[in-house]
């Protein structure tokens, strides 16, 4: 088996909370592979990523302000806008209304993916289990708002379509459909994350670091738009199931 580095704050979960994670681990009927070590670098990537994300909030608020606010308040209130603006324009007219789960979506993703431009750190987006984890996230979101606004009957008539002759055809269809999208959700995500970040370190080990600075920026590009398409398949998901009959 290929070792694989164990990144310092990984090593310093282990330290401190292996007991931890091992009963967390017990409590599902599993057991850790190294019980000494039950922290994996994308768990613990996850954990400080939870944590900065968490943290951004309290961040953004101490900068609002009306006179002086902070750059990281101002680039916050440009992004809440747009991604309002883009709601409405890939959801619909109520698109805005879930403003505050696409934003956080959109953050969160961000936030996983630019860990990986940091030196001794990696992206979670780069194990499976975190963009499944994120499909699946609002795979169960979208269907709870079409169930909200359409009612459960409604919302599985949306999947039958308006002809009724082809309804149960339509309705297979639509199912195989919704079942797919966390997958391919999945996979866009972490195939992309995954590409580049092997591309920063096979040009970090060849060459000299001005080149791989660039890739590096590139990284932060595909950060950026990764976190943008995944935010925006989610508001035409969301838009698909809350419109109604007259609005298609």
């Amino acid at each position: 088996m290929e070792h694989v580095h164990e990144l310092w704050f990984t090593a310093l979960l282990n330290q401190y909370l292996a007991g931890t994670a091992n009963s967390l681990i017990a409590l599902v009927g599993l057991h850790a592979h190294d019980p000494l070590k039950p922290w994996t670098n994308y768990n613990a990537m996850l954990v400080l990523g939870t944590i900065l994300v968490l943290l951004l909030p309290w961040l953004v608020r101490g900068g609002m302000s009306v006179e002086k606010p902070s750059y990281l308040a101002q680039t916050f209130e440009v992004v809440f806008e747009y991604l309002k603006a883009q709601s409405k324009e890939v959801a619909g007219h109520d698109g805005p209304k879930y403003i505050f789960y696409f934003l956080s979506v959109f953050t969160i993703i961000l936030i996983y993916n630019l860990m990986g431009v940091v030196p001794t750190l990696e992206s979670p987006t780069m194990s499976t289990a975190v963009p499944l984890g994120l499909a699946m996230m609002t795979f169960i979101y979208y269907n709870a708002m079409g169930v909200q606004a359409q009612g459960f009957i409604g919302h599985l008539k949306h999947f039958a379509g308006p002809v009724l002759w082809l309804g149960p055809i339509m309705f297979l269809l639509e199912l195989i459909s919704h079942s797919i999208r966390p997958v391919s959700l999945t996979i866009r995500l972490y195939a992309n994350m995954v590409a580049s970040e092997q591309i920063s370190i096979a040009f970090i080990e060849l060459v000299p670091w001005v080149i791989p600075a660039i890739f590096f920026g590139l990284h932060v590009i595909v950060s950026v738009l990764q976190a943008y398409i995944f935010t925006t398949l989610t508001m035409a998901y969301v838009g698909g199931v809350v419109a109604h009959e007259e609005a298609h």
